[in-house]
């Protein structure tokens, strides 16, 4: 969930990049969100049309969801543009992302630690005599 909110944090930021992480859990967050918005839109006013709230929810999310999915063509070195491709982009939103700097910006995953099998210590030796 921290990174649906990283997104909105970046509510209108078009420039910079995205991890394909930031691009898939703002998707994902969004489509749970508007279909327990409609749930509880039916649920509440049976009488109106679902299609309001729906309408409502999507110029919420209309400049977020831009913005993410600009960002993440950016990281991988595409221009904001190639979102509006349907299945090219959703294709480009699966690449990885371009490792290092690229002209859109620092990499994204720059900071992020990895590690491996060296870095872990065992707390003690079962095969040891001591």
């Amino acid at each position: 969930m921290i990174w649906f909110f990283r997104a909105m944090g970046k509510y209108a930021i078009f420039s910079g990049r995205a991890r394909r992480k930031e691009y898939w859990y703002f998707t994902l967050y969004s489509f749970i969100f508007a279909v327990i918005l409609g749930a509880v839109f039916r649920r509440v006013e049976p009488d109106l049309d679902p299609r309001y709230a729906t309408y409502t929810y999507d110029l919420l999310f209309l400049i977020p969801g831009l913005a993410v999915g600009v960002r993440r063509m950016h990281d991988i070195e595409r221009s904001g543009w190639y979102i509006i491709i349907p299945i090219y982009s959703l294709i480009l939103c699966c690449e990885n992302g371009t490792p290092g700097d690229n002209e859109y910006g620092p990499d994204p995953k720059a900071g992020d630690v990895i590690y491996g099998p060296d870095d872990y210590e065992k707390p003690f030796d079962i095969n040891s005599s001591e």
